[in-house]
């Protein structure tokens, strides 16, 4: 790709071809021009990797650790490396942006697309962010930061109006996205489904315009989430350059007819245009050509970075009488359903096909003996039935590979042989979204498809199918219909929200005998679910699920009959994509079905038992007092159980710190009692901005309910996993703080904060130096502490190493000041407190001094 004169070319393009640059061409491109030098751009979801162009029957990819586990990392020269795989990884698929990285606020555990984001604080979200786009963008690649802003919740995320006052929004809500810019200048913005304050962000001027352009002089492109634009002319003047996917729905003839009568100025179009025009240059320079083959590098290099990513951010929770690191010598019992399945990635549009996925079980059996191995299941802990990929092959031959075949018609099934297929595709999963499938020979939007596979079970009792339809579907078993979700049905969360509950049957299956299974499927014309609030694609889907029918009571009783004489025992718990996921929000804070009840009988059967959680958010946990050892794994990409195996066995020295608050139970949370959309607004923030100028929050009788720790610090309550927790296989000690100003002018005057951290243990480990800063006599009510950098730094057993966290000191000082409409550095005394994050070690605390009051806006 060749780079152009952008002026030049501006000036000689026509009105519909500026109007064509301002909106994709189909799912993931923009428009070329090409007699003008303009070629189409590739864009391609983040944040957990690179999927490449289809989300259909996609290429594999590297599958990075969630979003909250980068950030339970707390390195930031990590995240710079892993910035530039992702890079590496958007080249190999032809894609010249990637759509990440993810930093929205964590309000409440529920939410469906927590996973997603890096933190519940600001600072650490932010300079996270700030890494990995630098690594992203130093690869020619142009990171895509998200979702600009506000977007915390799935439930109505059209629809619904987040209302905010300026304080909340500033402090907590932009300034992640302030630091980034500031740190790593993203190319380009997208903006989030919902209304901000009565305005979607799409179309909102003092958001898009005022505040990113203006305020913060950051010049690039702003694109809409996907179906995420609600206007032509007010999106366009607001500062919207790009409508995504195409083809577009806002732009085209009627964007220019607006132009022509004056409802959109000439001088307004040509700036969208120009930053279209801007970021085709700029991503030149990437070498990755116009609709490039998509490609895997899958490598020594890619699984060793990954295996780092998914070790570094598993925090150690608990270590009662020094039950980790397990020993490779001794037997263990791996218990639960998450043992033997890789739980890789949360759900929605970050998802991928991964180039493998490596499960606890398998990681383990990589160190030791697999005669020293025995497993069970415990219980079930899926909401729909785990897919069947695994257990269905394409043929009834000795041999044949694992998947199924999916042939797509014009006609439906009833006509027989009179249909002639128009498609035929192996497919290696039993899930399918078709938002970008299209094949030339199917005629309309309506179509049908058959989809066939054969099985044979390694068991006899009765096993249990289950069907989730975006469209209508039928399943068969040797020609018997065992599920109709087609006839009726009822709205569930799959497919963005847009698809069926799962509609289940059992049918008795024997042992060695092979069955054919069969999908009569039809597109999405043919559903009859209409759910507000939710972003609606064409093509439609389905999610086949399947698994035997077991009594949990004999299987709970069997584990813990088992975990009784056991030498080591390991439940892998927690949750996986169907729980979190784009589209919907979790219900509550529980482990699903009987989870609780098999950790509660398998810890009482054995004191020793340890307990790996993944989730990517957090979940109660009745039974913390009862097990000896608790390590939080996230969901941890391609080598999630390789990373799990290090951290079980010692081979890694956990460093996690965990990047969440963990309440109790969700009641403890300041937002239980206003999370979901209520008419069409969400009643938390409003609550919050009657009661008066706090950070952000719900119980309307305290107008400071500050948002995350800050509540819990605030309010004094107790919390199962303090933000920035995580402890070690080894000790430490902190000491020597020294805090110095440099520079002249207060407001661009660093602070340097000095400590010792020395390793008194006798295991190499990493330390992760935490500095928070109070205000002494604000004058008005800010937190107890609120994080202002971090550092993390490898230090071997029995040696100490010098850590220095730089601050600028207006950002570590000041807060927004809604009277001024700016932020205020006020002058005098601040404390300075630096942890560990271990509870262990005792903070380290000393002082800085403003001397003169000032008040600032912008970067």
């Amino acid at each position: 790709m060749a780079s152009i004169d952008v002026e030049s070319v501006l000036e000689q393009l026509t009105l519909d071809e500026k109007i064509s640059l301002l909106a994709g061409t189909d799912f993931w491109h923009t428009a070329a021009i090409p007699k003008h030098g303009i070629p189409s751009l590739r864009t391609s979801d983040g944040p957990n990797g690179v999927r490449g162009t289809r989300v259909f029957n996609g290429v594999p990819a590297a599958c990075f650790p969630c979003g909250t586990a980068l950030g339970a990392t707390w390195n930031q020269e990590l995240l710079l490396g892993a910035g530039k795989l992702m890079g590496e990884e958007a080249k190999a698929k032809g894609a010249h942006i990637l759509l990440g990285p993810c930093i929205n606020m964590q309000r409440s555990p529920l939410g469906g697309r927590g996973f997603e984001s890096i933190s519940e604080d600001p600072v650490l979200a932010g300079l996270g962010a700030a890494c990995l786009t630098k690594g992203i963008q130093s690869t020619g690649v142009a990171a895509t930061i998200k979702h600009f802003v506000t977007n915390d919740q799935e439930h109505e995320r059209t629809a619904v109006d987040s209302i905010v006052t300026g304080r909340a929004l500033r402090e907590i809500y932009l300034l992640p996205f302030q630091i980034a810019v500031r740190d790593a200048y993203p190319k380009l913005f997208m903006t989030a489904y919902n209304k901000l304050n009565g305005t979607h962000v799409s179309e909102n001027k003092r958001i898009l315009n005022d505040y990113l352009r203006d305020e913060l002089g950051w010049k690039g492109v702003i694109m809409s989430d996907w179906f995420g634009t609600y206007s032509t002319s007010d999106a366009i003047n607001a500062g919207l350059d790009l409508e995504m996917p195409g083809p577009t729905r806002w732009r085209g003839g009627l964007l220019g007819h607006l132009v022509s009568s004056r409802k959109v100025p000439m001088h307004v179009l040509d700036e969208r245009a120009r930053n279209v025009l801007e970021i085709v240059n700029w991503c030149a320079k990437s070498g990755v050509k116009e609709n490039q083959k998509e490609d895997k590098i899958d490598t020594p290099e890619t699984a060793a970075l990954l295996r780092r990513l998914a070790g570094e951010s598993i925090v150690l929770c608990k270590n009662e009488h020094e039950v980790l690191p397990l020993s490779k010598q001794k037997n263990i019992l791996l218990i639960g359903p998450n043992a033997k399945t890789s739980v890789f990635c949360g759900g929605g549009s970050s998802s991928m096909a991964p180039y493998y996925a490596v499960s606890p079980w398998e990681g383990v059996a990589k160190v030791m003996d697999k005669s020293k191995m025995s497993f069970a299941i415990g219980c079930y802990s899926h909401k729909e039935l785990p897919l069947v990929s695994n257990q269905f092959k394409v043929g009834s031959e000795e041999g044949s590979k694992k998947g199924l075949v999916f042939r797509a018609y014009n006609e439906p099934s009833s006509e027989g042989s009179k249909r002639e297929c128009a498609d035929e595709i192996e497919l290696d999963s039993s899930l399918a979204m078709f938002m970008d499938y299209e094949n030339p020979k199917l005629k309309s939007k309506l179509w049908y498809a058959t989809v066939e596979a054969y099985f044979t079970p390694e068991q006899s009792g009765e096993y249990e199918f289950g069907l989730c339809i975006y469209g209508g579907g039928h399943l068969y078993v040797d020609d018997e219909l065992v599920v109709d979700n087609a006839t009726k049905q009822k709205q569930g969360s799959v497919f963005y929200g847009c698809g069926s509950v799962e509609e289940k049957g059992v049918i008795a299956l024997e042992k060695d005998k092979t069955y054919h299974i069969r999908l009569e499927f039809s597109s999405a014309p043919t559903s009859k679910l209409h759910g507000d609030g939710i972003v609606r694609f064409g093509g439609g889907g389905f999610r086949i699920g399947g698994a035997w029918v077991l009594s949990m009571d004999d299987t709970i009783a069997e584990a813990a009959k088992l975990a009784k004489d056991a030498e080591q025992v390991v439940i892998c718990a927690g949750l996986n994509s169907d729980w979190e996921g784009e589209g919907a929000d979790r219900s509550d804070m529980k482990l699903p079905f009987r989870m609780d009840d098999l950790i509660t009988a398998v810890a009482e059967a054995n004191p020793r038992t340890v307990v790996v959680m993944q989730t990517g958010t957090p979940v109660e946990m009745p039974w913390y007092s009862k097990v000896a050892g608790l390590l939080q794994a996230w969901y941890g990409g391609n080598e999630t159980g390789n990373a799990i195996a290090d951290a079980l066995f010692g081979d890694l020295n956990p460093s996690g710190r965990s990047s969440l608050s963990w309440p109790k139970v969700l009641e403890d949370n300041p937002a239980f009692y206003n999370y979901r959309s209520e008419g069409g607004r969400n009643l938390e923030r409003y609550c919050t901005a009657r009661a008066g100028p706090s950070m952000v929050g719900s119980d309307t009788a305290n107008p400071y309910a500050p948002f995350s720790y800050r509540h819990y610090e605030t309010v004094k309550r107790e919390v199962a996993l303090p933000f920035g927790y995580g402890l070690s296989y080894t000790s430490w000690e902190l000491s020597d703080i020294q805090v110095s100003k440099d520079g002249g002018e207060e407001l661009e005057a660093k602070l340097n904060v000095k400590v010792q951290a020395k390793n008194t243990g006798k295991v190499d480990g990493q330390q992760v130096v935490q500095v928070y800063v109070h205000q002494r006599t604000p004058a008005i009510r800010r937190p107890p502490r609120e994080l202002k950098g971090f550092a993390k730094v490898a230090v071997k057993a029995g040696q100490a190493a010098s850590v220095t966290v730089e601050l600028s000191l207006k950002y570590a000082a000041s807060y927004w000041d809604e009277i001024r409409d700016a932020w205020a550095m006020e002058a005098g005394e601040y404390d300075v407190t630096v942890v560990d994050g271990s509870a262990k070690q005792e903070p380290l605390c000393s002082t800085f001094t403003v001397e003169k009051a000032a008040w600032w806006n912008g970067l």
